[in-house]
């Protein structure tokens, strides 16, 4: 349990905090602070192959100890964290045997993390916690993924009498801004297979996701004196605000769940002469998500009419689809990690996820990447949190994987 927690607890030092609208990968330089550590870690362990690009991927192998061919597998987790929150000086407090109760993470903010708006504590009574002190992330996700593949690794190295094919493991940039996989080198890695180790609680596997697309949108104005403004002015903001009052109001993310789909507006910037809304688009289902998208096309077409063709402009980009698409023709990769969980008694928790990993990316880059939990909970705020006895669970999934599948076929 010490190396797991130790590297966890050293990960979490260093800020990766990403950053939005950025072209270059990473987007912010600090990532590579982290990448170069790990990169250097890995060396230091006895693993071969180990790279660095100026990106910030990086790669390193396992060899197989067995002599007959079987597939390549691969591990993959990212290491920035959320541009919402900040993960800068995170001081993680450590509890254990927790009693099943509310937390008090931060008594001089009053900041407290209650069972009644946190249920899920209640699993974990009598286990130890990282929690944060409410000032930051806790940055589980993903580096509580990134802590577990290399213990597994290195127990693997320690161990000769664990079977095991080759294997690769691999670090990313910048997958909470969506770019996680734009610069990953497919065919570098090398793996038949992988798995991103970016879930959450205990027991999730996950090989199916939101279809995702992002809609910019932005209407004109004019300004004058508001004096004079009588048959002049024209509010932005007063269209952008009709815009949204059209959208559908119980299509949002605090009123989905499992397969629903969802518009959510992330962010508005305005001002009379222009403003802008910020949409994300997503569904499980590829023809709802089309209709989602034509939906917001005909709406602003709606406008142009009522307001004139340059009134307002839509920019709508796709980021990402439904992984199940590539992954359900080889299920059996699911199934692999299916069964170390039961051999682990665990109990798998097949579900979809509600976002994306990197994996949604690279499964369509010719690379299926089903999700495995990491264990974390409440990502991207101040009440993360995660169990150690998870994270050592997910780091035995990572061993039980490997020595599966050294007993299939190549």
């Amino acid at each position: 349990m010490n190396s797991l927690v130790n590297r966890f607890m050293h990960y979490i030092s260093f800020d990766t905090q990403s950053e939005t609208d950025i072209e270059q990968i990473p987007s912010t330089k600090k990532q590579l602070k982290l990448a170069e550590y790990l990169f250097e870690s890995m060396q230091l362990m006895g693993m071969e192959d180990v790279t660095i690009d100026g990106h910030g991927y990086v790669m390193g192998t396992l060899p197989s100890n067995i002599e007959k061919e079987v597939p390549t597998i691969g591990f993959i987790a990212h290491y920035d964290t959320s541009p919402d929150f900040s993960g800068k000086d995170i001081t993680p407090i450590f509890r254990m045997n927790y009693d099943g109760g509310d937390i008090m993470l931060n008594e001089e903010l009053g900041l407290k993390m209650t069972t009644k708006e946190f249920p899920e504590l209640t699993q974990y009574k009598g286990q130890n916690l990282i929690t944060t002190d409410g000032t930051t992330l806790l940055g589980a996700d993903d580096k509580a993924g990134i802590a577990e593949i290399i213990t597994a690794i290195d127990e693997m190295i320690a161990d000769d009498s664990i079977k095991h094919g080759k294997i690769r493991i691999g670090f990313t940039p910048d997958e909470e801004v969506g770019r996680g996989a734009d610069l990953f080198d497919v065919e570098k890695f090398g793996a038949d297979w992988a798995y991103t180790m970016d879930g959450s609680e205990i027991g999730e596997l996950e090989y199916e996701n939101f279809n995702a697309a992002g809609a910019k949108i932005t209407f004109k104005g004019k300004i004058v004196h508001p004096g004079y403004a009588i048959n002049k002015m024209v509010n932005s903001m007063t269209r952008a605000a009709e815009f949204t009052l059209a959208m559908p109001t119980t299509e949002v993310p605090e009123l989905t769940t499992k397969h629903e789909g969802f518009y959510h507006l992330m962010s508005v910037n305005g001002e009379v002469e222009e403003t802008k809304l910020d949409y994300i688009i997503r569904d499980h289902d590829k023809v709802k998500f089309e209709e989602r998208k034509k939906f917001i096309e005909n709406l602003v077409n709606d406008f142009k009419k009522k307001y004139g063709d340059d009134s307002v402009i839509l920019e709508m980009k796709d980021q990402y689809y439904n992984m199940k698409e590539m992954i359900e023709p080889q299920m059996h990769i699911v199934e692999i990690a299916e069964q170390a969980m039961k051999n682990l008694n665990i109990k798998p928790n097949i579900k979809a996820i509600r976002g994306g990993t990197d994996g949604a990316r690279l499964s369509f880059m010719k690379l299926p990447c089903p999700n495995i939990f990491a264990g974390g909970h409440n990502f991207h705020g101040r009440y993360e949190f995660v169990p150690v006895e998870s994270m050592m669970k997910a780091k035995d999934v990572i061993i039980e994987i490997a020595k599966l599948t050294a007993t299939t076929k190549s």
